[in-house]
């Protein structure tokens, strides 16, 4: 179940392979999967994406958006 800008809940235990092989495991019978990659923990959720801070992909829109405003302007 994802949850609004948060992580995705899958029923546990999670056994979750990374790209470079490594192998996370979680007993528990409820675990929160980062989607937002900002987690100390990935691929589990630290609650990170509670900060205010915009993640990457938006952050270089907003300043794509902002140079072109620039330009337009000047």
């Amino acid at each position: 179940m994802p949850v609004e800008n948060g992580p995705l809940l899958v029923e546990g235990p999670v056994e979750a392979v990374l790209p470079d092989g490594t192998v996370r495991v979680s007993e528990r019978p409820v675990v929160a999967l980062c989607v937002c990659r900002r987690s100390k923990r990935y691929p589990f959720c630290d609650t990170s994406h509670r900060r205010r801070s915009v993640p990457p992909a938006e952050r270089a829109q907003r300043g794509r958006a902002h140079e072109e405003g620039a330009a337009e302007a000047g």
